[in-house]
């Protein structure tokens, strides 16, 4: 699940949104973009709650088509259909007194939609198949990436349902309009991911770490943690560098640079120089040879480049 980190300030407001509904038993719509990293505010909330020590349960409406998401959210009885040989509870029951998410509400068909309304409104539920009612407290949260206000406008989604699940609206910021997030971020999936792939990283370059921040992470906090996850099986060295980045990422930023102001003729040899000592993790023999020059002429554009930019290439390690 993705860490909450919060140093800006639009993260900051969706947190403490959070922890002001967390102590009391209203429902919350979550969204937000996919990968931002909803379901963590979810779990977060349902920490800081009173259910903490109680059972948080997800089921995820996308991808599980209409029986079967009936299925799985009310339960069954022995024979209620084709291939149910015995009795299964539903996620319902097994959330009652803690939190159940309802992860991408809006691919729920209408008629689910009507059934869980009716568990709202009445806080009880049969099993498919069967009579006994059966009563069930569990607060309710809804994450989605739709505009659920379109959604019933254009009758994909029940009225009253989003209003019943739109108590408290907490919406979760792209990571583009968080950046200050990022390094904070990025260093926590090191972390975790030398951990897991057993490697011996510590963290990211600073040259590495600024063109991640430059990048605009269309998947968000997802991608951002594949990105990462990736880097550390990758590299070779003790820490991240701008090779072990994607190329995709590194030529997106390239031309986000270009766009915003036109670089002089200096600039755009600098850049070449980091990206390719980038690419040899900083040993310079090999990189003045794909450049073309001697090691002494690159250490003199490298002293300039320093020079002008304050030392920007200074992270660069010895070759």
């Amino acid at each position: 699940m993705i860490e909450i980190v919060a140093r800006s300030e639009a993260m900051r407001e969706a947190v403490r949104l959070a922890e002001r509904v967390a102590g009391t038993n209203a429902n919350v719509l979550v969204t937000g973009e996919s990968g931002v990293g909803k379901d963590a505010l979810a779990f977060y909330i349902h920490s800081q709650s009173t259910r903490a020590a109680q059972s948080f349960v997800k089921i995820d409406c996308a991808t599980l088509p209409s029986g079967l998401l009936e299925a799985e959210l009310f339960g069954y009885e022995r024979g209620a259909f084709t291939g149910a040989s015995e009795e299964k509870p539903g996620r319902l029951e097994a959330s009652h007194r803690g939190t159940l998410v309802l992860d991408e509400i809006a691919y729920m068909s209408v008629d689910s939609q009507a059934k869980l309304l009716r568990v709202i409104e009445t806080r009880e539920f049969e099993r498919l198949g069967g009579r006994r009612t059966i009563k069930v407290d569990a607060r309710l949260m809804a994450l989605t990436n739709v505009d659920l206000a379109e959604a019933v406008k254009r009758q994909h989604f029940r009225e009253d349902l989003y209003y019943r699940l739109n108590v408290v609206h907490i919406p979760v910021p792209p990571l583009r309009e968080r950046r200050e997030d990022l390094p904070a971020l990025a260093q926590g999936f090191v972390k975790s991911y030398a951990a897991k792939h057993g490697r011996q990283l510590s963290a990211l370059s600073p040259a590495a770490l600024s063109l991640l921040t430059e990048y605009d992470f269309p998947g968000n906090v997802r991608e951002l943690a594949n990105t990462i996850e990736r880097a550390v099986i990758v590299a070779t060295g003790k820490r991240i560098d701008v090779g072990d980045l994607p190329e995709s990422i590194r030529a997106a930023v390239s031309v986000q640079r270009r766009r915003v102001q036109p670089l002089s003729l200096a600039e755009v040899e600098g850049e070449y120089i980091e990206e390719v000592l980038g690419l040899t993790k900083g040993n310079k023999t090999e990189a003045a040879r794909i450049l073309g020059i001697s090691r002494k002429n690159l250490y003199e554009k490298l002293a300039r480049r320093s020079k002008d930019e304050g030392g920007r290439m200074n992270d660069v390690g010895e070759g």
